[in-house]
């Protein structure tokens, strides 16, 4: 999206010549009525972008007719040309009417410009959008391509960084190689590469007690002894719910499997 507005350091001509665009709009607005007695308010600046215009009297018009005058009325003064336009109800400033008008033909929006506004007190609020200023380095105004690529660098840089503290030093202890992950038990996580997974404290458990008996099946007594001895309390689907929850963990690595042995219990398969 290109977006558009005025250099910092001219914020007051922009702010002046704003105010006066849309007073000449709001003139105009009023003489394609055929009114050249109601008087306009004095522009009000809501912030560095937006801008409100108000009448004293209440007005009905066609939004074309809108539209149009206060494109010509920006265009004559050479405003920025990329802004949103909403016309609301002085009541209870609801939209009755808005539209976009961009440097770009395909972000221009004029919806239901031929059904005319009933009469009514209206507030037209005008919002410029701000510049995105390109990046610089010392002054020298870099390419889009440059720019990209030096972000692209700056991502790879940052993964790398992040995947070496994620990967354990020599000084680690109780760190299990697990395929392509790093098991964490002390830390309830597993590693793979630069990313972290999350175990629940029964998660580390009972992968703990895989990761010690590899290829090795461990009957469903044993790990619910092991897990749940000292709760008291067992539901008979929990076990097969961490396992399930392990599985989808693990799943990224297909040289580990962890097997249901029909009867008997489960075992973890690592090539």
């Amino acid at each position: 999206m290109v977006i558009l507005s005025c250099d910092t350091s001219e914020d007051a001509d922009f702010s002046e010549l704003t105010k006066i665009a849309l007073r000449d709009a709001g003139n105009q607005l009023l003489l394609s009525q055929r009114d050249s007695t109601s008087l306009i308010l004095p522009v009000i600046e809501l912030n560095e972008n937006t801008y409100q215009l108000a009448f004293n009297e209440p007005l009905t018009f066609e939004p074309t007719s809108l539209v149009s005058i206060v494109q010509e009325s920006i265009r004559r003064l050479e405003l920025p040309e990329h802004y949103i336009v909403e016309v609301m109800q002085c009541n209870d400033r609801e939209v009755a009417y808005s539209y976009q008008i961009s440097v770009e033909e395909e972000q221009t929006i004029i919806p239901c410009s031929d059904r005319y506004l009933p009469e009514a007190c209206y507030l037209v609020k005008v919002n410029f959008f701000k510049l995105v200023k390109p990046f610089t380095i010392s002054g020298v105004l870099l390419p889009l391509g440059i720019l990209l690529a030096l972000i692209g660098i700056s991502f790879l840089i940052q993964k790398q960084l992040k995947s070496k503290n994620l990967s354990p030093s020599q000084n680690d202890k109780n760190i299990e190689k697990l395929g392509s992950f790093y098991f964490y038990p002390e830390q309830n996580k597993l590693v793979k590469e630069a990313e972290e997974i999350a175990l629940s404290k029964k998660e580390c458990e009972l992968l703990g007690l895989f990761v010690a008996n590899p290829n090795q099946i461990i009957k469903r007594d044993e790990l619910t002894k092991r897990l749940w001895e000292d709760n008291g309390v067992f539901v008979g689907r929990s076990l097969d719910t961490y396992i399930s929850k392990l599985r989808k963990k693990l799943k990224s690595d297909t040289s580990i499997k962890l097997s249901n042995v029909h009867g008997v219990g489960y075992k973890l398969e690592v090539n």
